[in-house]
């Protein structure tokens, strides 16, 4: 699949603008941020008969951090805990008013594997409200809130809180398999003796621990390694790259200056005070990225720190309801959450590309085009990733190939991409980030005066997700 995608993409222009462009593209990004709200645009409502509008009323997430830094002693459902107490203190909803909550997560800790209950206890929540959390490893808070778009739609609930969370700077480390199974005997042992021989069956290799992978488990491959192929097959160049992460940070520094990241709580950590912004947005130069070295394939990969997501601690939340719920709450909605779908491809050689196949089919769903979209949030994993997926999406040979389509999605424009970061700047919380792209989503809606919004992501597995929301009208 590789050679094949290098033997027909390797003569495709590049698709990331140069330095000049991206400057072009923020300096419009900004003047855009800066004026009055406008009008939405006129368009077609994407309501259909006999379906209850879901709304997303609000959405909140705690300030993500470089992992080992300020939330180094905070557990998951600490986390979890501060973005749900944020989203009720914010948008006032009385604690009683929730009918059910979900979280996404991926490395759970097995003290609080359910961490969306452990999170709602510790906030006050009515032990008398499910709560439950699902994983789908990036794109588990995208599963969380399709779940409670779900459980709405099919009456079961009007309120629902949906996220998602996740710590790196405190990963369950494991004892290895085999200690792990002797110690397993070794409690059900009944006598002396038969401890005895147990722990004489002790090996110093067992005593090695088992670190949580990073590694896809079919194929045994880093994602890293993955990403670095797929750029080598799209021909995604170390500039291009450079570039992108350069646009992301910048836009991220912009938007953070100019107060456009509303959704960022501030959180009290108890013996080191309030923190209330995102530590991970570095601006750099051109320069500067151009000196990292490869950080997974070396020396001839083209993927470095800089065009990779960091590892994050953050949680984020997502305040979901009926439409009649929340009008009767006296509430004013921020967006419809429309049509969505989850995809899955082959875990080796299209890891990354769940936006690619995802795009076209919740477009389709939705009956309107490429063009209809106003606003663009994907996940940034990698640069690379990235702009492989916008080449794929402008490739009729991988349509046709790869995706049995006639025809290639088109253009995805850059000016309407990630205007305010995007993972590789903000943090990627590997179970939040879905819930931060919503929010991210909607609130662009509301400030660039559009309509359509399309959400998209990838996952390990090969797996993928796309949403597409509607601005509620002014």
């Amino acid at each position: 699949m590789a050679s094949m995608l290098r033997q027909s993409l390797r003569t495709f222009p590049a698709i990331a603008p140069r330095t000049a462009q991206f400057a072009a593209a923020r300096s419009l990004a900004t003047s855009a941020h800066l004026q009055a709200q406008v009008q939405t645009k006129s368009k077609k409502t994407l309501a259909k008969p006999g379906v209850k509008n879901i709304v997303l009323v609000e959405g909140v997430r705690t300030p993500f951090l470089l992992s080992g830094t300020i939330y180094n002693d905070f557990m998951a459902h600490d986390l979890a805990r501060a973005a749900l107490l944020g989203l009720l203190n914010k948008t006032s909803l009385p604690k009683d008013a929730v009918d059910y909550i979900v979280y996404g997560t991926v490395i759970q800790e097995v003290k609080t594997s359910n961490v969306a209950r452990e999170a709602a206890l510790g906030a006050g929540i009515s032990e008398k409200i499910p709560a439950h959390t699902v994983t789908m490893a990036c794109i588990s808070a995208n599963q969380a809130i399709t779940t409670a778009v779900g459980l709405i739609a099919a009456g079961q609930c009007d309120v629902v809180v949906a996220g998602g969370v996740e710590t790196m700077s405190d990963m369950p480390i494991r004892h290895s398999r085999k200690m792990r199974k002797t110690m397993l005997t070794l409690n059900k042992a009944k006598t002396l003796s038969q401890r005895l021989t147990l722990l004489s069956k002790i090996r110093l290799g067992y005593l090695t621990p088992e670190l949580p992978a990073l590694t896809e488990f079919s194929t045994n491959e880093t994602m890293g390694h993955s990403a670095d192929r797929l750029t080598a097959a799209f021909g995604v160049s170390r500039r291009e790259q450079d570039e992108f992460a350069f646009r992301s940070h910048s836009l991220a520094k912009k938007a953070q200056d100019a107060g456009l990241l509303s959704d960022v709580l501030s959180v009290n950590v108890p013996g080191k005070g309030i923190v209330s912004k995102d530590n991970g947005i570095r601006p750099s130069s051109m320069e500067q990225l151009e000196k990292l070295k490869p950080v997974f394939i070396k020396p001839h990969g083209t993927i470095t720190p800089a065009s990779s997501s960091f590892l994050t601690d953050g949680a984020s939340a997502v305040l979901l309801m009926s439409e009649e719920k929340a009008l009767a709450m006296g509430y004013k909605p921020k967006a419809y959450l429309r049509d969505f779908v989850f995809v899955s491809q082959d875990p080796k050689d299209q890891l990354l590309l769940g936006p690619s196949y995802a795009t076209p089919e919740v477009l389709e769903k939705s009956g309107i085009t490429l063009d209809d979209i106003d606003v663009f949030e994907f996940h940034e994993a990698f640069a690379g990733q990235i702009l492989a997926n916008l080449k794929a999406m402008d490739s009729d040979w991988f349509a046709q190939t790869c995706m049995g389509r006639k025809s290639k999605v088109g253009v995805l424009p850059i000016e309407k991409l990630n205007l305010w970061g995007g993972s590789l700047s903000l943090g990627h919380p590997f179970g939040a980030t879905g819930a931060r792209l919503v929010t991210a989503a909607v609130n662009r809606l509301k400030k660039e005066g559009g309509q359509y919004a399309l959400v998209a992501a990838c996952a390990a597995g090969g797996q993928g997700h796309a949403m597409i929301v509607e601005a509620y009208p002014h």
